[in-house]
């Protein structure tokens, strides 16, 4: 691996770094307001920009170099750096907002920075961590997960999107057709009931009540209350809401990003009534080198559920996946609008279908 890359990918901590960065322009500029949606302007304006402007990294990695790449301490220990970087983060970023003379307008940008820094640094990085062997790792990303409240995630990424994906049975895969506004309470309320209903499921077969101890959503959850509880006691009512309020804006973004990864693609069901296997056809890819080094290769989703134990730097672009037209910074946009988001990708649908049933 270059250099440039195996470094690049530190580049995920300049996000946490961009709240410090909004409260100091905001200071600098004296309009706290408006820069408290400095963050956002970074990730979804000048990012894509900058992706644009580097291009593609559709290069994978020697198969001779995937086993040293796969040991390689470095890039496990950014994934762990995230823990202590997401809570310090999260902790300054409250107390600053009870603390700056924000106007409703500001506060609400705030939140909504503060909510999306979570969804990378916190949601993306636990889903790296939550398919690992070792049980740091694992806890690592549970940790993660209860920060922002959505610790039903560890459960049914793994036991219940991986096993569904692309299928009806699936929250987390959007229909073709179906708007992002129709999809994201659905997959908010499907997948936080289904991490606790496989849960309770697994606890079953070994002969235990979903409220036993060994439950690990429940230790999750009282771990989210006592930082929500700690959150109102260091802030009061305010710092309560702006806790739960940043939770919700990172899940709305994880399931925004679900809503990109599988959309519209569909896995055949066979003549004995199971769906195929999951191949590196049932995700979309993108390639764009900047937001791929952001994310941990998350836009190598399709490898990722073909391998899913692979590591983040292993991950391998397909060219034969459906290819989106951006990097997620800006398809993450365009979801936002229905009318543009299937304008711009109905037509690569369609022309990927097309050549897979061909045989191309």
């Amino acid at each position: 691996m270059p250099f440039w890359k195996r470094l690049g990918f530190a580049f995920v901590f300049v996000v946490p770094a961009l709240m410090p960065a909004a409260a100091w322009l905001g200071t600098r500029s004296g309009r706290p307001d408006l820069m408290a949606w400095f963050p956002l302007f970074f990730l979804f304006v000048l990012l894509p920009l900058a992706d644009y402007a580097v291009g593609h990294d559709p290069r994978n990695p020697a198969a001779a170099d995937v086993a040293a790449l796969e040991q390689d301490r470095w890039f496990r220990l950014l994934t762990l750096l995230a823990v202590p970087v997401q809570y310090a983060t999260l902790a300054w970023s409250l107390q600053h907002w009870a603390q700056a003379p924000f106007s409703l307008a500001g506060s609400i940008g705030w939140l909504a920075s503060l909510g999306v820094v979570g969804g990378v640094l916190a949601i993306n990085v636990a889903h790296e961590l939550i398919h690992k062997d070792t049980r740091l790792e694992r806890a690592a990303g549970g940790l993660l997960l209860a920060s922002v409240g959505y610790h039903g995630f560890k459960v049914e990424h793994v036991r219940g999107h991986h096993v569904h994906v692309s299928t009806p049975e699936d929250a987390s895969s959007a229909r073709f057709g179906q708007s992002l506004w129709h999809f994201l309470p659905r997959a908010l309320l499907r997948n936080t009931a289904n991490g606790w209903r496989l849960e309770a499921a697994r606890l079953a077969r070994l002969g235990k009540p979903w409220w036993h101890w060994r439950n690990e959503l429940l230790g999750w959850t009282l771990l989210w209350l006592a930082l929500a509880a700690a959150a109102w006691a260091w802030l009061g009512n305010a710092g309560l809401v702006a806790f739960l309020v940043q939770g919700v804006v990172a899940a709305c973004a994880l399931e925004i990003i679900n809503y990109i990864e599988h959309y519209g693609l569909e896995r055949v069901r066979l003549a004995n009534g199971r769906y195929e296997r999951t191949t590196h056809l049932h995700s979309w890819n993108s390639d764009y080198a900047l937001t791929n080094l952001l994310l941990f290769h998350l836009q190598r989703h399709s490898d990722h559920h073909e391998t899913p134990r692979r590591r983040y730097q292993s991950l391998l672009h397909h060219a034969d996946s459906p290819q989106l037209p951006g990097g997620y910074a800006s398809m993450f946009v365009l979801a936002l609008f229905p009318p543009l988001w299937f304008r711009a990708v109905h037509p690569r649908l369609h022309a990927w279908r097309a050549r897979i049933a061909s045989g191309g």
